[in-house]
C-alpha cells in the first residue's frame, strides 16, 4: 500500500504554502491543510461506502469493516450518500417514494396555497402528512396528540396568510402572482426536507421513502419551520423516532408505488 504523507512532509508543505515565516500564518495554512485532508478522507471513504451499498452490502458489513457502530456509519455517510444520489439524478423524481409519501409531497403545494403562502416549505410538508391518515407518520403524530389543526395554527402563527417567506428563501412568483397554485415553488428548507428523508431511509437500510422517513427527516434541520413547530406542539425527535421504529418492527417494507 502506498504510504500516506509523513508528518515531516506535511510540515514542509505547510511551510512552502505559507507566504511568510510567521508561525500564526503557518498555523492558518496548517488548519486549512488539515480541513482539506479531512474532506478528502471523507470523500474517499464515502466513495467506497457508496460502492458497497450499490452492490447490496449491508450497513452491518460496512460498519464491521470500518470498526465502528452502524449508528456512527449512518451519521457520517448517509447524508453524503443521499447528496450523491440526488446529484446523479438529472431531474427530481419520486421514484423511491411510496404511494402515500408521493401523495404527501404533492399535497404540500396546494396546502401552501390554501394558507396564502407563496412557497411550500417544510411546514407545509409536515401538514401534508395528515393527508395520509393511514401512513406511519400521521399515526405517530396522532399518538402523540398532534393534530392537523394544531400544526395549521402553528404555521399561521409563524407566517400569517398572505405573507412572504424570509428574504433569503424568497423566489420570484409566477405570472399569476403569490397564492396561485401554479406559481407556488418549494422553499430551500422544503427541498432539503426531501433530501433528509432519503438520508433517513438510507440510515435505516430501506430502499424506499415512506411517510415515516419524511417525518423523521423534518428534524434534521433544527431551525427549519417544521422542526420548530414539531417542538412547539410537543412532538420531540426522540419520542417520534421511538414511535416510528416501534411501528416499523415486524412491518413488511412497502415498495415504491404501493401504499405507505
Amino acid at each position: 500500500m502506498t504510504p500516506p504523507p509523513s508528518l515531516q512532509e506535511l510540515i514542509d508543505t505547510v511551510r512552502l504554502d505559507t507566504a511568510t515565516d510567521n508561525p500564526v500564518d503557518q498555523l492558518v495554512t496548517a488548519a486549512s491543510t488539515v480541513a482539506d485532508l479531512e474532506d478528502t478522507s471523507d470523500a474517499l471513504l464515502g466513495h467506497f461506502v457508496d460502492r458497497c451499498r450499490r452492490e447490496g452490502r449491508s450497513w452491518s458489513e460496512i460498519s464491521g469493516a470500518l470498526g465502528v457502530t452502524k449508528q456512527a456509519v449512518h451519521k457520517r455517510f448517509a447524508a453524503g450518500l443521499a447528496d450523491r444520489i440526488i446529484q446523479a439524478t438529472p431531474q427530481p423524481t419520486l421514484e423511491r417514494f411510496t404511494l402515500r409519501a408521493r401523495n404527501v409531497v404533492l399535497a404540500a403545494r396546494p396546502l401552501a396555497v390554501r394558507l396564502g403562502h407563496s412557497q411550500a416549505g417544510s411546514e407545509h410538508l409536515l401538514l401534508a402528512l395528515f393527508e395520509e391518515p393511514e401512513g406511519i407518520a400521521a399515526k405517530a403524530l396522532s399518538a402523540m396528540g398532534v393534530s392537523p389543526e394544531s400544526v395549521r395554527a402553528a404555521i399561521l402563527a409563524r407566517r400569517p396568510a398572505g405573507t412572504a417567506p424570509p428574504a433569503d428563501e424568497d423566489e420570484p412568483a409566477g405570472p399569476e402572482g403569490p397564492g396561485a397554485e401554479g406559481s407556488v415553488g418549494a422553499s430551500p428548507d422544503g427541498r432539503l426536507a426531501l433530501r433528509n428523508a432519503l438520508a433517513i431511509a438510507l440510515e435505516l437500510g430501506h430502499n424506499y421513502i415512506g411517510t415515516e422517513h419524511l417525518l423523521l427527516g423534518l428534524y434534521r434541520q433544527p431551525d427549519s419551520p417544521a422542526a420548530v413547530i414539531l417542538a412547539a406542539v410537543g412532538a420531540g425527535e426522540a419520542e417520534t423516532r421511538t414511535r416510528v421504529l416501534e411501528m416499523l418492527r415486524g412491518f413488511q417494507r412497502p415498495q415504491p408505488g404501493r401504499a405507505d
